[in-house]
């Protein structure tokens, strides 16, 4: 919206010619949506609290965690709200991916926030039934899906893939792309919700993993970067680099009141959404395939439980792992909190970094 309004009055004014930067408008987005968390922050954990909005621990979880019970969470809320709106001020709004991006992360944010209602309601770690979770998380991909694939038809998108480290292999999915995306965007936003277990853990490595994004959504829309890398040259991508920009600077803001100890937890309505932002980015970059690499951590940890749950059954009730998610396998091994929040950070800083030295390795 500033855009729209400070934009044209660029002949006027001559400083007003930065808003066409794509890199002015990312750094102001960033700033925007950390003030919004900075200034909010304090206010939505006092309302959380005077509405008894409260985390329910699980009671087979680690027991150093039943302190916890009662810490204000659906903290999402101001993710969302510090996210999106410097979006909707520093984006160009005649951009259909900028609108394809917020409706997704917005859609997936509301299936989280019915999550958390019930699990307040029913003071139970249980929400949503399962099937019914992802069954609405399967429509919305789906119908993302069915958008970008009329894009494509109008050659206005590509359903083609780009696969890391080969150079010539980009077959075309047609069709087949709806459930590609679908399966996408369901997987990363469950995996980013497994992560969601110790005090800023989902959230600091989210960060890491939206700066990568952000990195990657500004090259494919640069033609000389995109030549440089063998990138797909998609100018219209450049706008998201103003979505990513809004998400780095949401985390850090709420990862001020998310630290250890936490002040307030994010809920489903923040790890169901974020998850879903970082794999409509991925898609709509035509990264897709990078994604388990830049969202390593959250690949180990979804993976753990797929083992867990795997080796469980079929061994007739032994474990590989103390506890799933992953994280809790560490804190019972004698790590403590800090310490497995800062190794996973240092593990997502290595992955972000080397899926951004695949660029070359091509």
């Amino acid at each position: 919206m500033l855009f729209h309004l400070l934009y044209p009055f660029r002949t006027q004014l001559s400083v007003l010619n930065v808003t066409q930067y794509i890199t002015f408008r990312t750094a102001a987005a960033s700033l925007s949506a950390l003030a919004i968390s900075l200034a909010l922050g304090p206010w939505m954990v006092r309302k959380l609290r005077e509405f008894q909005i409260g985390q329910v621990i699980r009671a087979e979880g680690p027991t150093t965690h039943k302190p916890k019970a009662g810490t204000p969470t659906m903290g999402g809320l101001l993710i969302l709200t510090a996210a999106l709106v410097p979006t909707l001020l520093w984006s160009n709004l005649t951009n259909v991916y900028v609108w394809i991006a917020v409706l997704t992360t917005a859609g997936f944010g509301a299936i989280g926030f019915a999550d958390d209602y019930l699990k307040i309601v029913r003071r139970s770690h249980h929400g949503l039934w399962p099937r019914y979770k992802m069954g609405y998380q399967l429509l919305l991909g789906i119908a993302v899906g069915v958008t970008l694939l009329l894009l494509a038809r109008n050659n206005l998108y590509s359903t083609r893939l780009i696969f890391p480290f080969f150079k010539r292999l980009i077959p075309d999915l047609g069709s087949g792309y709806v459930f590609f995306a679908a399966f996408v965007l369901v997987a990363a936003s469950n995996a980013v919700n497994l992560t969601d277990g110790l005090d800023g853990l989902a959230i600091s490595t989210f960060a890491i993993a939206a700066a990568a994004y952000t990195a990657l959504a500004y090259v494919t829309g640069h033609r000389v970067f995109a030549d440089y890398l063998l990138l797909v040259h998609f100018p219209p991508a450049a706008e998201l680099t103003v979505f990513g920009g809004a998400l780095v600077g949401s985390s850090l803001g709420f990862l001020w009141y998310n630290s250890y100890p936490a002040e307030i937890f994010m809920g489903d309505v923040g790890s169901l959404a974020l998850g879903a932002a970082l794999g409509t980015v991925a898609i709509l970059i035509k990264q897709e395939l990078l994604l388990p690499i830049v969202g390593g951590v959250f690949v180990l940890e979804a993976l753990s439980v797929i083992l867990q749950v795997g080796y469980f059954k079929a061994t007739g009730g032994q474990r590989l792992f103390r506890m799933a998610p992953l994280h809790h396998h560490f804190e019972l091994i004698g790590w403590s909190e800090p310490k497995v929040i800062t190794r996973f950070v240092i593990v997502a800083i290595i992955f972000a970094l080397f899926s951004l030295a695949t660029l070359k390795l091509r």
